[in-house]
């Protein structure tokens, strides 16, 4: 089969511990053959899931992600959640993509269309970005206006739902007002993104952040890198978005947060993707099909 023509979506879910969750949010994937979950990336620390779907079909995508929302809404309360991972609601974030011949501006419209049937049909606020956005922003841009990267409770712990009801950014889909047990959701359309974690075996929160922040390119590191420090177990995490990962690499990632942890005299191990490549997801789709999954 040719891979010339297929679409991918990751869908980041607040919630890796309530099990009966997760069974019923995948069967409600499950529901659209076309579609198939080829990866699976989940977290009991950072309380947080990643689902990658891929499908040849941009009706049956956007079906099966909507399904997994009404399933996530009806099976997770917002108010209760916590965990060491940044979230802004029930579905956190849903990222689109192209694989093979595919374009992003194809992967934008499921996007939109998406967010216009989560903001009106379920009632959520959500706000686009990159390519499914008018002006193309980005996400990082959006999650700091909504506070996403601030802690809300002592142990760098995300606690319960949003703050305040009313919302500091107008939505561009939906409510101008959140429900607390479901939060708000960002929905965009990129180019591949490469997630990247290397665990710095340090204690100090601050040390690792100041780490994190020379590592990106908003602190004057690699372009187009974004980093944060996130406590996970016994080490504190620096956890990576490639957004162009031809021209930023993980060794290059890798390296940096070494020579940095090495300046800090703190010691860095090796770190790990939370996905597939795209040459394995399109396999594994391929193989998922063919046999029936």
């Amino acid at each position: 089969m040719s891979a010339s023509m297929l679409y991918c979506g990751k869908v980041y879910i607040s919630g890796a511990r309530n099990k009966p969750a997760l069974e019923s949010i995948e069967r409600a994937a499950k529901m659209f053959p076309d579609t198939a979950i080829v990866n699976k990336f989940d977290d009991e620390t950072y309380n947080r899931v990643c689902y990658t779907l891929v499908s040849k079909s941009t009706d049956s995508l956007k079906n099966a992600v909507f399904s997994m929302f009404n399933a996530a809404y009806e099976a997770v309360d917002f108010d209760q959640h916590s965990g060491t991972h940044p979230r802004l609601g029930v579905v956190d974030h849903v990222c689109f993509h192209p694989l093979g011949s595919t374009s992003v501006q194809q992967v934008a419209l499921i996007a939109r269309a998406l967010a216009k049937d989560v903001g009106s049909i379920l009632k959520v606020p959500c706000y686009t970005y990159g390519a499914a956005h008018k002006d193309q922003r980005l996400l990082d841009a959006v999650r700091r206006e909504l506070g996403y990267f601030k802690p809300n409770v002592t142990g760098q712990q995300w606690s319960g739902g949003l703050e305040s009801e009313v919302l500091p950014l107008e939505p561009d889909e939906g409510p101008t007002q959140v429900v607390k047990a479901k939060g708000v959701v960002v929905i965009g359309a990129s180019g591949w993104v490469v997630n990247y974690n290397a665990p710095v075996f340090c204690k100090d929160i601050g040390v690792v952040r100041r780490i994190a922040r020379r590592v990106s390119g908003r602190g004057g590191g690699l372009a187009s890198v974004q980093s944060i420090a996130l406590v996970h177990d016994d080490v504190i995490e620096v956890a990576c978005n490639l957004v162009e990962p031809s021209l930023v690499g993980v060794d290059q990632v890798q390296g940096a947060v070494e020579q940095l942890g090495a300046e800090a005299g703190v010691t860095v191990g090796k770190g790990y993707f939370t996905d597939l490549s795209p040459d394995d997801i399109i396999q594994t789709y391929f193989k998922m099909i063919s046999s029936g999954q």
